[in-house]
């Protein structure tokens, strides 16, 4: 799915919903930008919703834009990283083989001052597909390949690992300590 937001307000933006969700967004544009692209990982009804930001919207201001919305290709299966090992199972009711909570913070705020939600989908040994949920309301998922980690659409990704601990950053704002054991379970 592709997704272009042209606006004569730099206050506009626009955020990308999943099917069931009515606030956790994959895309939040006030923190990535007005393009986003990326493979929709999950049947349904995904939401496209347009703002303006709260300091705009309290001034009355409005906005002029043209919002270009594009999906292409066919459904695909889910690539060897996302494909689960028989022995891993999954928590009910989720595609998920765990949950729970790892560090986080946005930012200028100190290095795990938060705690945001994840579920790690695991595929061959090495390599998953962790979906981040931070306070703010939105939807991060993280590549591990190995010792790769990329995330959708263009997002800048910074990592390394200390031990048994990975340090991410995405798009030099969003900070997540990621614990091996979320990626090869244990």
């Amino acid at each position: 799915m592709n997704v272009k937001l042209k606006t004569s307000n730099l206050s506009n933006y626009f955020n990308v919903l999943p099917p069931g969700s009515s606030d956790v967004a994959i895309f939040v544009g006030s923190t990535s930008g007005n393009e986003w692209s990326g493979t929709l990982q999950d049947d349904g009804e995904y939401a496209v919703r347009v703002y303006l930001m709260r300091n705009a919207a309290r001034r009355n201001e409005t906005a002029n834009y043209t919002l270009t919305v594009g999906i292409t290709g066919a459904a695909v299966a889910p690539p060897a990283a996302e494909a689960a090992p028989a022995s891993d199972a999954k928590v009910k009711g989720t595609p998920y083989h765990a949950t729970g909570e790892v560090p986080c913070s946005q930012g200028d705020a100190p290095q795990g001052s938060a705690q945001c939600n994840f579920g790690v989908i695991r595929g061959q040994p090495g390599n998953a597909a962790v979906h981040v949920m931070p306070p703010r309301g939105f939807k991060r998922t993280l590549n591990f390949a190995g010792n790769k980690v990329s995330s959708e659409g263009d997002a800048k990704v910074e990592a390394t690992k200390s031990g048994d601990m990975w340090s991410v950053t995405v798009n030099d704002y969003e900070h997540y300590q990621i614990p091996q054991a979320v990626i090869s379970g244990g």
